[in-house]
């Protein structure tokens, strides 16, 4: 017999993804400590949402629990910015062009970047950024691919926040973006993939060049 997922409360959902936005916007930065009591007194919410919340974005990689440290955003360095975007070069790629060869609507995509480009703060862009990026993804015809891709989309935009605070990039990426969207949207299946793999490396390459300069060794 199937189990079925149980799913989460209300409060320990909205705790959850207020926390993830203030991570991935950079109101929560790298290192800073999550305090129990007093996100629960912030959402008005007992402690025990505020604790399921952190154990889930633990296992999203977003924060780390520490016996001694309490829980503290997790910290952003070269190694780790690697290790995602490694997996996102290896894939990501490969599932846009699936979806561009199957024919997938890309409105989602393209409604992402109007939302990007319409974006009054960093907050809104961030957000809308992730998703022009899963909507490329997604209609890839194989949900597991999906799913392994969403498993570091957080980390990703982790990754993303803390570059973004150092060295603004966001018109440059913004123009990458729209030529990969021009070339999926053409039908151009290989093109767009090669567009999105050299988006990718570049963006790593420039924040943190310490991981490129790993790679070239290996």
């Amino acid at each position: 017999m199937t189990s079925v997922p149980t799913p989460i409360p209300s409060r320990t959902q909205y705790v959850l993804e207020e926390i993830k936005r203030r991570i991935l916007t950079g109101r929560l930065t790298p290192g800073q400590a999550l305090v129990e009591t007093e996100l629960a007194a912030q959402f008005g919410v007992s402690k025990t949402p505020v604790r399921e919340a952190l154990k889930t974005l633990a296992g999203t990689g977003l924060v780390v629990m520490n016996q001694y440290k309490g829980v503290t955003v997790r910290m952003v360095d070269a190694d780790m910015a690697r290790e995602v975007y490694d997996v996102r070069l290896l894939l990501e790629p490969e599932a846009l062009k699936r979806a561009v060869r199957r024919g997938a609507s890309l409105d989602d995509a393209r409604d992402a970047l109007t939302r990007a480009d319409r974006a009054t703060d960093a907050a809104e862009r961030s957000l809308a950024n992730r998703e022009f990026h899963r909507a490329l993804y997604l209609p890839c015809g194989n949900p597991l691919l999906g799913r392994m891709l969403d498993e570091v989309r957080d980390q990703a935009a982790l990754v993303s926040a803390v570059a973004w605070a150092a060295s603004p990039s966001w018109e440059r990426e913004a123009g990458e973006h729209r030529e990969i969207l021009r070339l999926a949207l053409g039908g151009d299946a290989d093109g767009a993939a090669r567009a999105l793999h050299a988006h990718i490396a570049s963006f790593v390459e420039r924040a943190f060049p310490e991981a490129a300069d790993q790679e070239g060794q290996e």
